[in-house]
């Protein structure tokens, strides 16, 4: 038996290797991670690096002894977060407002790009920056190498919720809006930011309405079987448990209007202080 060991950040983490049926389970006391690995092994294991585990994703055609913390940059200790000279705070109040995201979700045809834009003029004339980061124009550019599967879906949404933190972060109000189905998705964007700084906002309308509405034709492909995975047809929807500003569809009244909604999130932001340096 011959050892590999991997330099690590966090001592507390532990590692499960499995090879020929063996596990073998080690922690990182000393900083490193040690496996018992056996002389004729196929090869070693590439690892992917998370916070709790390192996980086994596929073998790579090197000698025993080889490190693997080229492999695992993330760990090293050649990466170090550089502080800016200018902060958050000096940045939002050269702009006179706070950075934050309103990350706008809903089935297709709800309006949400609709309400983007009419908050992001409405934001305009108040004088305030904005940036709108709409799901489609996403994918011609950000996220063109994506797919409409589920764990490619997460992906787009981890990007955008990526980009959208840096918008806040330099004070900039950052509009995100696309579907977004799954909750632990939108749950995941939202922890990347500072508590408040995350607004969510559920565009509650029935899917008979946006079908009837259809804007690019996709539910009809849908229904047909042309689309398979579809939001709200074969693919469901989860919507939120407790953002903080619903837009319910009342019918064709001035409520409704998209105008009234980008109103209607520019309440909450002046109530809690966004507009403001």
């Amino acid at each position: 038996m011959e050892g590999l060991a991997i330099r690590a950040s966090r001592p507390s983490i532990l590692c499960s290797l499995h090879l020929g049926g063996d596990s073998h389970r080690r922690h990182l006391s000393d900083g490193y991670l040690r496996l018992l690995v056996s002389s004729n092994a196929a090869a070693n294991i590439k690892f992917v690096a998370s916070s709790v585990s390192f996980r086994p994703v596929s073998a790579i055609n090197v000698s025993a002894q080889a490190s693997l913390t080229a492999d695992v940059p993330a760990l090293s200790d050649n990466i170090v977060w550089h502080e800016s000279s200018i902060c958050r705070c000096d940045r939002q109040q050269l702009l006179q407002q706070k950075g934050c995201v309103i990350w706008i979700t809903g089935l297709s045809g709800s309006g949400k790009s609709t309400v983007a834009c009419a908050l992001s003029k409405a934001l305009f004339e108040r004088g305030k920056l904005t940036y709108t980061l709409d799901g489609d124009n996403e994918r011609h550019g950000l996220n063109r190498d994506l797919t409409f599967k589920a764990e490619d879906r997460t992906e787009n949404i981890r990007r955008i919720g990526e980009v959208a933190k840096l918008f806040a972060d330099v004070g900039v109000i950052c509009i995100a809006s696309l579907i977004s189905p799954y909750r632990r998705d939108r749950d995941a964007c939202r922890s990347l930011l500072p508590e408040g700084d995350f607004v969510e906002v559920f565009m509650d309308v029935p899917l008979s309405v946006c079908e009837s509405r259809d804007p690019k034709g996709l539910y009809k492909l849908a229904r047909v079987g042309k689309i398979k995975g579809f939001t709200g047809i074969d693919d469901p929807y989860e919507a939120p448990l407790n953002c903080e500003v619903v837009l319910k569809h009342t019918g064709h009244d001035v409520s409704c209007s998209p105008r009234q909604m980008a109103e209607n999130i520019i309440s909450y932001l002046l109530d809690k202080g966004y507009l403001e340096g």
